[in-house]
């Protein structure tokens, strides 16, 4: 981190969320922005069968899309930070008690899309989260209990067939669900947590994988939903001209 700290100071790079030359991959307004982000609760129309109640930080519009684009597909992984702290605070926004402590279970990436991306990025943001978390006060883990199976591009399927695909996404981790359903014992919440999320079968299908592996999934947490799927959803902030 430090090496990369100095590299920004001597060959600043534009920020992603609105193209400032030379801020830095995220600008102090922008990052001013994504902190003022207050999470909502978002939820598909329609929604698959056993998905969790999920809260989401912004629409998946503007500058917070240009963010998850960045971080996601174009390695600014220093963007890490900043959005593992919105994504903590969607959790937080996804638990009630300020005081329960939270387990969060991760959407994983296949092994091939970790290797394009060099890494998970969901697990390198949630450990962010984490900290985030933690630095209030509140006890909070990570636990990979899920495993990726290789699946083709869904970004063109319609809600059906995404479907059918989230269905055979996943696998259990045994040993790693075992202690998630220890800790659930214990009084922690498991929380999903995604980058996006589009018709909710992603989500509902991890749930519905560790619900046959004794853990119950209380809620749902990412950074952003897909607008044009949701009702009510005025009310998710866009970002992008704010940022502007």
């Amino acid at each position: 981190m430090l090496f990369f700290a100095l590299v920004d100071l001597v060959f600043p790079a534009d920020c992603a969320g609105c193209d400032r030359p030379g801020e830095g991959l995220i600008c102090a307004r922008c990052r001013a922005v994504l902190a003022e982000l207050r999470p909502v609760a978002a939820r598909p129309t329609p929604a698959p069968p056993g998905l969790p109640g999920c809260v989401a930080v912004g629409s998946y519009d503007g500058a917070l899309r240009d963010w998850l684009l960045a971080y996601k597909e174009r390695g600014a992984h220093r963007l890490a930070v900043p959005l593992g702290a919105a994504l903590a605070r969607a959790v937080t926004a996804a638990v009630g008690d300020p005081r329960q402590p939270v387990a969060l279970v991760a959407i994983p990436s296949t092994f091939a899309a970790a290797r394009q991306r060099h890494g998970d990025h969901m697990a390198r943001m949630t450990r962010h989260a984490v900290r985030q978390i933690r630095a209030t006060g509140r006890p909070a883990v990570l636990v990979p209990a899920l495993r990726a199976c290789p699946k083709a591009d869904s970004s063109h399927l319609d809600a059906a067939a995404r479907a059918r695909a989230a269905a055979s996404a996943f696998r259990v981790r045994s040993r790693s669900a075992g202690r998630l359903a220890t800790v659930q014992r214990a009084g922690a919440a498991v929380v999903l947590v995604d980058d996006i999320v589009t018709t909710g079968a992603t989500l509902a299908a991890a749930a519905d994988v560790l619900a046959r592996a004794g853990v119950r999934v209380c809620a749902a947490a990412t950074i952003a939903a897909t607008v044009r799927r949701f009702v009510g959803t005025s009310h998710l902030l866009r970002v992008s001209e704010s940022a502007r």
